[in-house]
């Protein structure tokens, strides 16, 4: 294992990350809300957290990593500010369908997973939801309680900041300035604007409802991820991920009731992602500026343009999203995938000691690359460097498919795919059939066979040598 080194938004330092058990690393990632279509920003994140965990395993760590789902709503907006009280995202999200907030969270949560699927993000070794998970929080908030650092109100419990000394340390806030949102309904009996409900009841028409020692009502927003992560990862852990946006509320919090109910912060080590932008705004749902993965393949690009454009970003920077840096994407993936299929008909060669050094010197980079804070820019460079250099052809391809363990772009599948279609002849007929209405200007009914054929599990792909088709 070569050392790894990573930005700790606790201490605001890159640190050598050292687990808490030799050899095995905890992670928990905050999930969606699933009541709705989760869009590429929401996927921007999964795919740098997913690249770490391989790259973990990848260095022989036994990973366990648990990312919740979040089926009990919040409310609408960006949840900064006093997130408590407020619009709820999965009543909003029911209410616009005509179905019960169960159904919605399970369709949701099934697109969810159809598209990290999608993008060959790995699926997390434990997804909780929070509905099954309600016992675990009441038994959080009351040793919370039982230690002081709640107090009851009309509206719920609440946790109060103020037996928490260091509670703006993380996000770094200045106290003196915070304010209530006037956009929710708060809680008068709150001592001071930055205490938060740890369990609300002051809320009768909320649908999603459990009893408590506190009366009838629901979580709060934080309470779900510190009783999960700490269930299946224990109160101490290594990793906790999340957004920038995550910092000033949502973490803070989680640290405060952690601290509340523990006497300790649960992680070591807290990451946190940039976003995807689009004409330099962050891409959310509540701004009407997104796209899911489903609206890239509608548009005729592989899942894995978009991972292989998010891959030449650094997750503390972010990304600006467009057409025309996906499509250099699209024509670097394609370009690096068609070299791998013209090296597996190459016969393999004795290496030379000098060659065999240069692949190791090409390993030890790559794995030092990502070891800097993750830097996927850096590592997709030495793929390339690969790519370019002297060693037998054989040897470049099976040393960037051992990359691809942690990059995920599906190389190895995809170069097989191409090298041995297995097409079916009625698929061929109608790829014919639109090359024919396109070369004669008919358009609409091109575009028509392109939609029959992806309801048939084919994404066709237009290039200058003709059309292609891949299995979705």
């Amino acid at each position: 294992m070569e050392d790894i080194f990573l930005f700790n938004t606790l201490t605001r330092k890159k640190e050598k990350f050292v687990p808490l058990k030799k050899g095995s690393v905890g992670i928990y990632s905050c999930g969606p809300t699933v009541y709705w279509n989760q869009h590429i920003g929401h996927m921007f994140c999964y795919i740098h957290w997913d690249v770490m965990v391989r790259f973990l395993r990848y260095q022989d760590y036994q990973v366990k990593w648990v990312m919740n789902l979040t089926d009990v709503g919040h409310m609408t907006g960006e949840n900064i500010g006093n997130p408590d009280v407020g619009e709820d995202k999965m009543e909003k999200g029911a209410k616009r369908e005509g179905i019960s907030v169960w159904d919605l969270a399970k369709k949701y949560e099934q697109q969810f997973i159809k598209s990290l699927e999608l993008l060959n993000i790995t699926k997390p070794d434990v997804m909780p939801r929070a509905t099954e998970h309600i016992e675990d929080q009441i038994k959080l908030a009351k040793k919370i309680m039982k230690n002081g650092c709640a107090y009851q109100t009309k509206m719920g419990l609440v946790f109060d900041t103020s037996k928490f000394s260091k509670y703006s340390e993380f996000a770094q806030l200045d106290l003196s300035k915070q304010k209530s949102r006037k956009d929710v309904e708060d809680d008068p009996e709150k001592k001071t604007a930055s205490d938060f409900f740890l369990w609300v009841t002051g809320n009768p028409k909320h649908i999603m409802q459990w009893d408590s020692p506190w009366g009838r009502g629901y979580p709060g927003w934080h309470l779900e991820c510190t009783a999960m992560s700490t269930k299946y990862l224990g109160e101490k852990f290594d990793i906790h991920t999340g957004g920038l946006e995550h910092i000033p509320v949502h973490h803070t919090n989680e640290i405060a009731q952690s601290f509340g109910a523990f006497g300790h912060q649960t992680a070591n080590y807290w990451l946190h992602n940039a976003w995807l932008k689009l004409q330099g705004e962050k891409m959310s749902k509540s701004l009407g500026n997104v796209y899911t993965v489903n609206d890239l393949i509608e548009k005729g690009y592989n899942p894995m343009h978009f991972r292989y454009l998010v891959l030449n970003s650094h997750y503390k920077k972010g990304l600006v999203f467009s057409w025309k840096s996906l499509d250099s994407a699209k024509n670097a993936y394609e370009k690096l995938r068609e070299l791998l299929i013209s090296w597996r008909s190459f016969s393999r060669e004795s290496l030379s000691n000098e060659k065999l050094d240069k692949i190791d010197q090409l390993r030890y980079k790559f794995i030092q690359k990502l070891g800097d804070d993750l830097n996927y820019p850096q590592a997709l460079a030495v793929v390339w460097e690969v790519a370019k250099s002297n060693i037998p052809n054989s040897d470049k391809l099976d040393l960037i498919l051992e990359f691809d363990q942690v990059l995920g772009l599906r190389l190895s599948e995809l170069s097989k795919e191409i090298e041995k279609p297995e097409v079916e002849e009625e698929v061929n007929k109608l790829l014919k059939k639109r090359e024919i209405l396109r070369n004669s200007g008919e358009y609409s009914k091109a575009d028509r066979i392109r939609l029959e054929l992806k309801k048939r599990g084919y994404l066709v792909e237009d290039r200058k040598e003709g059309a292609k088709v891949k299995k979705i």
